[in-house]
């Protein structure tokens, strides 16, 4: 069983449009509603594939109910955290090229009565749970070291931990030792405070968030696949997609990842497939089983150092 914390959810509307010109008046060629946030999309991949899954979520107004009512067309096991203030609607604008604009709401304030409840809810599902998701940005009303609270608490379960977010909060949950730790290339650059330009600027950012206190590093970068820093190596993956849609492919990424044991190259062989399955289908869509297989993964076990990266 996985866990999944998505402590900011969100509708996501993406709309598809020819070409988006600012001022103008645009009519979509097509509209998709899923439900969204990143360990929603984690939680949403890994049941698609067959994985057994549970999404802690605090949710509530009339957006709360329709991301229930989103969720329950999935086999997820929701776990949902009343608050008052209504979960919020993100959309997303994607052009034929695959050019993404998004408009993300802030989400719900929490105070602190709903913080300690969403604490609870995951305290009280976690026993019977191999690796925890706590991803996605933190909503007003909750601290920058929340995330790393959250760590410190499930640690002394039998679940490892994986966080995938940004910023300070990124920063913060470092200390607190989570076993894995999943940045794209530009929350990878800010978190180290410099451009990575290459394989080699990105495996030397990896290695310096290790060192800061995550167990290891799957990074994301884009067209460019991934690499996995940890303590038994360090490994480059790479598949080629058509692209439709880059929204929740990261979240793809990951949770293919996990589901091939959260560890080493053919782990990560695995997440570049879903990305890369999840990079060729519209919208937030989560790649399945006939998706996945679609796509050839090249694992490059010597990375070459000097090679280019896409920002």
């Amino acid at each position: 069983m996985f866990l999944t914390v998505t402590a900011n959810p969100s509708v996501d509307r993406t709309v598809e449009v020819e070409r988006l010109t600012r001022g103008s008046l645009h009519r979509a060629s097509d509209v998709l509603v899923h439900p969204g946030g990143k360990g929603i999309n984690v939680a949403r991949a890994l049941v698609r594939n067959g994985f057994k899954a549970r999404a802690v979520v605090p949710a509530g107004g009339a957006e709360g109910d329709q991301l229930i009512a989103l969720l329950t067309e999935y086999s997820i096991d929701v776990v949902r955290v009343p608050v008052l203030g209504p979960v919020r609607s993100n959309i997303t604008v994607v052009e034929p090229d695959a050019t993404v604009t998004k408009l993300n709401e802030k989400g719900a304030h929490l105070g602190g009565p709903e913080i300690e409840a969403l604490c609870e809810a995951i305290r009280t599902h976690v026993a019977d749970v191999t690796w925890v998701v706590i991803a996605g940005s933190l909503p007003p009303g909750v601290h920058d070291g929340f995330y790393a609270d959250l760590v410190a608490q499930i640690r002394p379960t039998n679940a490892r931990i994986a966080v995938d977010t940004s910023g300070p909060a990124l920063i913060a949950a470092l200390k607190a030792g989570p076993s894995l730790v999943k940045p794209n290339v530009d929350e990878l650059s800010e978190a180290v405070g410099r451009p990575l330009g290459t394989l080699g600027d990105a495996v030397d950012a990896a290695q310096e968030l290790r060192q800061r206190g995550a167990g290891a590093v799957l990074a994301s970068l884009g067209a460019d696949g991934a690499v996995l820093v940890s303590a038994d190596g360090v490994w480059h993956a790479e598949a080629k997609a058509e692209p439709k849609s880059t929204v929740g492919a990261g979240d793809a990424m990951l949770a293919g990842f996990l589901s091939a044991g959260g560890a080493g190259p053919a782990a990560l062989a695995a997440g570049v497939a879903w990305g890369a399955a999840s990079v060729s289908l519209p919208g937030s869509t989560m790649p399945g089983p006939e998706d996945v297989s679609a796509h050839r993964v090249v694992l490059h076990p010597d990375i070459d150092r000097t090679r280019r990266v896409q920002s």
